[in-house]
């Protein structure tokens, strides 16, 4: 008997161990998924202790491998299998053998302190942080800081162009100055600082009232109101008494730039040439102010429309049925200009594609060409080498080649006339004139956002007005499911925690409505606060297409748009 319930306590007794080493398990993968990280936990002997289901997502092994009492060694070989190299060993001359590779990993595990980033793919960088306790055990956590990364590299091309912008600005013979929307100086170049004696750090950050006299701060701010709020041309002439004691007939010019929301004023300053001189915009101003002493006049120019500002001749006009299946390729590193250039092709019924440089450029056309696609032209940023232009010749493809404001702006025309002036050299051969009109099928709704909370309502829609997207806001998931089966929007943003139906279950609900109403898929986008594993799992399970996180940001929704937008145009097309 005695014997009998000794058993049974020892059976009790592990019974307890093997619950809390399972309880322990659950704990640990319960901490990763809230960090976002997969954690490894080896001992002296180099044998697994723990490793978190998250290391999966990192590396394609077979579960097994996690399994404790595992060797390092084995573990880092079935790592070296997947294919998975570091970014420096793509670089070397020959890449490193698997005992090499091993040697070198093991070692790492036995510092005390090691960190670092390796680069997996294109765009997947993974950081790990090792470190080997006093009593010999070892920790590795392995993160992903992919968005930190493209953050990082974004952040140093911005700050590359902020500086060359700085460097043309300061480079004019002429004074020139930018102001906000609340008219605070952002910019001045060194013109500006000599001209009035004062330093950069002086002027940024204030406003006109804090470096001029109450009057002409006055009519400063009068002006750069008018101008940011109508787009007019501001044009001034007023006589200045300079710190030399010479007088001299001082032209300023002030314009608007930038989109609704994220308006600039720019001003320019420059000497009249010549005494008595009179300056042509005041002819074609809509309001002229005259001061009493005349030593100053004001002229406003009205911003003439896109017809005015660039009519084309009638045989540099287009239809869009005449591009009905014409193909462009589009090749800019220029986000900004891409968007514009993809959204404008879109509108009159082109098919396009854009690459952001020379050897996407070269596979994408080794593709098209072995698919037996043919393109009709390249549009080539001027900011990109030479080797783009050399490989649309290479293809026999016609190329032109525009700076990124043309491509962004000016697009049309240009094309216009490149495909007009083919048509007169024995491409379509007809000679009618031509007229760009956009078609009537486009003026559907856009965007559909399903939020509940109302100042992110408010946000989204400032955003969306700003980019010029037409948008309607859903408060409920069953109000997001009744309007897009109503409207049909090209792509849906669902936030994920809403009323009635979450985003979950309306994204459901969607797929299941298209799938018997074989209707095509829409592009839905989970909205997520926080970059839990298990909401994103979620989403896909749902059905969703991509999820952003909040809050929210203009280039965060242009980069999901023109990602989903134009990947559904051409599969459409396709």
């Amino acid at each position: 008997m005695s014997a009998g319930f000794e058993k049974a306590d020892t059976s009790s007794e592990t019974d307890g161990i093997s619950a809390g080493a399972d309880l322990q398990t659950a704990l640990f993968d319960v901490v990763c998924d809230s960090l976002s990280a997969a954690f490894i936990i080896y001992d002296k002997n180099d044998h697994l202790i723990f490793a978190s289901r998250q290391t999966l997502e990192f590396f394609p092994l077979p579960p097994e491998m996690l399994k404790p009492g595992t060797r390092l060694r084995d573990f880092l070989g079935a790592v070296y299998d997947t294919g998975i190299r570091q970014q420096y060993d793509v670089k070397q001359r020959g890449s490193l053998s698997r005992e090499d590779w091993l040697s070198q990993k093991i070692a790492s595990h036995w510092r005390e302190r090691f960190d670092v980033v390796e680069r997996h793919a294109a765009d997947s960088w993974v950081r790990f942080v090792k470190r080997r306790l006093p009593g010999g055990y070892g920790v590795t956590i392995i993160s992903d800081i992919s968005e930190d990364k493209k953050r990082e590299e974004q952040w140093r091309s911005d700050l590359e162009r902020v500086q060359l912008t700085e460097d043309i600005l300061d480079n004019l013979p002429f004074p020139l100055f930018v102001k906000d929307r609340n008219l605070t100086y952002v910019a001045v170049n060194l013109a500006f600082c000599e001209k009035y004696q004062t330093t950069a750090d002086e002027v940024l950050g204030r406003k006109s009232a804090d470096l001029f006299s109450e009057e002409i701060a006055k009519r400063f701010e009068e002006s750069d109101r008018h101008v940011l709020e109508t787009g007019e041309m501001s044009v001034s002439r007023q006589r200045q008494i300079s710190r030399d004691g010479i007088e001299r007939d001082i032209v300023s010019r002030k314009h608007r730039i930038g989109k609704p929301g994220r308006y600039f004023l720019v001003s320019t300053m420059q000497d009249l040439p010549r005494e008595g001189a009179d300056l042509d915009e005041f002819g074609r101003a809509s309001a002229i102010t005259t001061s009493s002493n005349q030593s100053y006049r004001r002229a406003y120019v009205p911003v003439p429309s896109a017809v005015e500002r660039r009519e084309p001749a009638a045989m540099e006009a287009i239809v869009p049925e005449n591009f009905s299946g014409r193909k462009v390729l589009v090749v800019t590193a220029d986000l900004a200009a891409e968007t514009a250039a993809l959204r404008t092709l879109s509108k009159y019924g082109f098919e396009s594609c854009a690459v952001r440089g020379e050897d996407e450029e070269e596979r994408f056309l080794e593709i098209a060409t072995s698919s037996g696609i043919s393109l009709d032209l390249v549009i080539i940023d001027n900011q990109m080498g030479m080797r783009c232009l050399e490989l649309a010749e290479q293809y026999g493809i016609p190329a032109l080649v525009m700076d990124g404001f043309q491509i962004a702006n000016e697009l049309t025309f240009q094309i216009a006339r490149h495909f007009n002036r083919n048509s007169r050299n024995g491409g379509a051969g007809q000679d009618t004139d031509w007229e760009i009109s956009i078609s009537d099928d486009i003026v559907g709704l856009q965007v559909l956002v399903a939020e509940d909370n109302d100042i992110n309502q408010i946000v989204f829609s400032q955003i969306l007005e700003g980019l010029g997207y037409r948008h309607m806001i859903a408060a409920t998931g069953d109000e997001a499911v009744r309007l897009w089966a109503e409207h049909r929007p090209e792509i849906v943003l669902m936030d994920i925690s809403l009323p009635g139906f979450n985003g979950f279950e309306a994204a459901r609900l969607i797929r299941q409505i298209e799938e018997t109403g074989g209707t095509s898929r829409t592009p839905i986008i989970g909205v997520l606060t926080q970059a839990f594993e298990r909401d994103r799992a979620e989403c896909v399970k749902a059905g969703m297409d991509d999820v952003i996180m909040k809050p929210v940001s203009p280039d965060m929704l242009e980069a999901i748009f023109q990602r989903h937008l134009m990947d559904e145009a051409m599969r459409a097309r396709g």
